[in-house]
């Protein structure tokens, strides 16, 4: 899931994934990182998931994926939109 909060000059999006599905550590890898895991790895939540933030440049579009443990890939079906084999978000 990927919530968004406009901020004055940065777009603030939140990627969200339940505690345990996949398990063990997860983290977005995207062009926005350079595609290099661990840079936003996905932390627990009070509400019970696992989140991280990253601030991006207004009324842009960027590609993503999530990897998790044992080099596991998975796209956000949340995203709404695919870059070929990537999730795509909007800010």
């Amino acid at each position: 899931m990927l919530e968004r909060m406009l901020r004055k000059d940065r777009t603030e999006v939140t990627f969200i994934l339940p505690t345990d599905t996949p398990p063990g550590l997860v983290s977005v890898v995207g062009d926005f990182n350079d595609w290099r895991p661990g840079v936003h790895t996905l932390r627990p939540r009070e509400d019970g998931k696992r989140a991280v933030t990253v601030e991006l440049p207004p009324s842009s579009t960027h590609s993503f994926r999530y990897l998790a443990a044992g080099d596991y890939w998975f796209n956000d079906e949340s995203a709404g939109d695919q870059d070929g084999p990537n999730s795509r978000l909007c800010t």
